[in-house]
């Protein structure tokens, strides 16, 4: 393995066609780069046959070990008949080495983004969301970690004020925020209780998933974590409290097809954003030194940037205090 974290700058065009040869593919010569930022993705042309997407994995980010455990949660899925996109088998390995690269190969899936605002969407993806919860269910995963305050709350904003990354005369303003936000979120799961843990797809938001005339196609279990069921869900709403609500009713009425709700849950959806919010924040700043990066997110580390996050945190706190959504 190479060790250092940000080595992509050595993955040339010359080093993905050769990564794929080395399994016996023979490539066309054509490569293009796909939007993908924690890992490298390609669309790699094959000779007389179709293309295939090669995922190249951020180094000392996850264990061989825990790559392969995402890539057994999503064979045990598509056993079931549901439709995701799973790592090739190639030469009986998903995930192969290259020259201290680690990646895997999947087959291309067209698609286009879910129209969000229909019911039977929503429904139709709450079917499948409950399809996949239902086998997620069944076991652990024993290397990837769980979404949890520490991992997500407490080592992120740690992290960005250790760092200097907050304007000096925002971050008093941000320890404080931030500190209130984190005692919200543990009160909103206290007030959530015992709940279940299970495998997730861990970052089911609308860019994960692909709309085909045939229905939905999920795509990147990449974050597949253990958690609460209501994180593959809430990152599906959008709007007012009204038309969340509406949403999550329409999500439900599919989800609870093959797999129950635990209505407690809903106090978790706040707090979960802020968790995600806060963790957005300083997975941005980890990898700011890679060089993609600054190129990428050009607002990011700005005194508008942290003004907004600010502000952002205390509008979290208030609605971490109101009455969770009706389900």
């Amino acid at each position: 393995m190479i060790n250092d974290k940000h080595n992509f700058a050595s993955l040339t065009p010359d080093a993905v066609l050769s990564a794929l040869e080395s399994l016996g593919l023979p490539c066309d010569g054509r490569l293009q780069a796909l939007n993908s930022y924690e890992n490298r993705v390609y669309q790699v042309g094959l000779d007389d046959a179709p293309p295939m997407i090669a995922k190249f994995y951020r180094a000392a980010r996850w264990s061989d070990a825990a790559i392969l455990e995402e890539h057994e949660f999503v064979a045990q899925l598509v056993a079931a008949e549901l439709p995701i996109v799973p790592a090739t088998i190639l030469q009986s390995h998903t995930l192969h080495h290259f020259n201290g690269f680690r990646f895997a190969l999947f087959a291309k899936q067209g698609g286009r983004a879910p129209e969000l605002d229909s019911s039977a969407t929503l429904q139709w993806l709450g079917r499948f969301l409950g399809r996949i919860h239902a086998i997620g269910a069944t076991q652990n995963y024993m290397q990837r970690p769980a979404l949890d305050v520490q991992s997500f709350g407490v080592e992120p904003s740690e992290f960005l004020l250790a760092h200097d990354f907050i304007p000096r005369d925002l971050r008093e303003v941000y320890r404080g925020l931030v500190t209130h936000a984190l005692d919200s979120v543990r009160r909103n799961f206290d007030r959530a209780g015992e709940v279940k843990n299970l495998r997730l797809h861990g970052d089911c938001h609308a860019g994960n998933v692909l709309w085909t005339d045939d229905g939905p196609h999920f795509v990147d279990f990449d974050d597949s974590r253990m958690g609460p069921a209501i994180q593959d869900l809430w990152m599906l709403l959008s709007g007012d409290r009204a038309e969340q609500t509406r949403q999550f009713a329409d999500l439900l009425s599919g989800y609870e097809d093959f797999y129950d709700f635990n209505p407690r849950e809903m106090h978790l959806l706040e707090a979960l954003r802020t968790l995600r919010l806060i963790h957005y924040a300083a997975w941005l700043a980890k990898r700011w030194d890679d060089a993609a990066f600054p190129v990428a997110f050009p607002w990011f580390n700005t005194p508008l940037y942290w003004q907004n996050r600010i502000l952002e945190l205390r509008e979290q706190i208030a609605l971490m205090d109101e009455a969770p959504l009706n389900c």
